[in-house]
């Protein structure tokens, strides 16, 4: 067997019994979670030095396994080498490879940035969606469902812009900037509410009042549409797997 196409048969998330790809998973998982814990503590020591290097030289070992095996995932010939390094997921496996290699700078501005880039850490969390079901019946669901999905993001978008500008031109003193503004149109969307920002005079509650039924109305329509599209790949898989049995 091509050593290449065996090679993509481990890295990729196990499927049909093989043992190998199986512990090269639950192994990946367990790196994955390992090198999580440094950012729980806001000191390093040697133990978490050594823990990150060792995640590092993992994921840079997978990651120039995948690229080489590109074109067996992508199926577009020599395309495929090009066009790997920009998918979403090979861009996770870069972002959480790369603050291991940034150099530690002194100065409070410097520090500042290198916390900043060393939670980008956070993204080797993502690399576990590799390796869950789940997640790869959502992505599904996401990629069938992307229409109403888009349509609704666009109803959500303009709604905040709508609501900002109506409530910054209402009570122009509570909201200093159009910023402002806006991000109170998005908490009020989400139902956040964090309470730092909002109308008072009659005029913003009731602009607040009649936004935040409308917001209800939208944040409640991507629930129903991954819902559905969920049950309905569920219901697929579930018939897939007895025509095979």
């Amino acid at each position: 067997m091509n050593w290449r196409k065996r090679a993509y048969e481990i890295i990729e998330p196990s499927s049909g019994g093989d043992m190998f790809s199986a512990i090269y998973d639950y192994g990946m998982m367990v790196i994955i979670v390992a090198s999580m814990v440094p950012l729980a503590f806001k000191e390093t020591n040697a133990v978490f030095d050594a823990i990150d290097k060792i995640a590092a030289a993992v994921f840079i070992a997978d990651y120039i396994m995948r690229l080489l095996t590109a074109d067996l995932k992508l199926k577009k010939g020599g395309l495929s080498f090009l066009c790997y390094p920009i998918t979403p997921m090979a861009i996770v496996d870069l972002v959480s490879i790369l603050p291991t290699f940034l150099p530690v700078s002194s100065g409070l501005r410097l520090l500042k940035v290198f916390r900043l880039i060393r939670s980008f850490r956070v993204f080797r969390a993502l690399k576990m969606f590799r390796y869950s079901k789940s997640v790869t019946i959502i992505t599904n669901v996401i990629r069938n469902q992307r229409m109403p999905l888009f349509a609704v993001c666009t109803m959500a978008g303009a709604y905040v812009v709508l609501s900002a500008l109506v409530i910054f031109n209402v009570e122009p003193d509570t909201f200093e900037t159009f910023f402002d503004a806006v991000y109170w149109a998005m908490v009020s969307l989400t139902t956040v509410g964090y309470g730092d920002i909002y109308p008072v005079s009659t005029a913003g509650r009731i602009v607040a009042m009649l936004s935040s039924l409308v917001g209800i109305a939208i944040v409640a329509l991507p629930a129903g549409i991954i819902t559905a599209g969920y049950m309905e790949e569920i219901n697929k898989k579930s018939d897939n797997d007895q025509s095979k049995g």
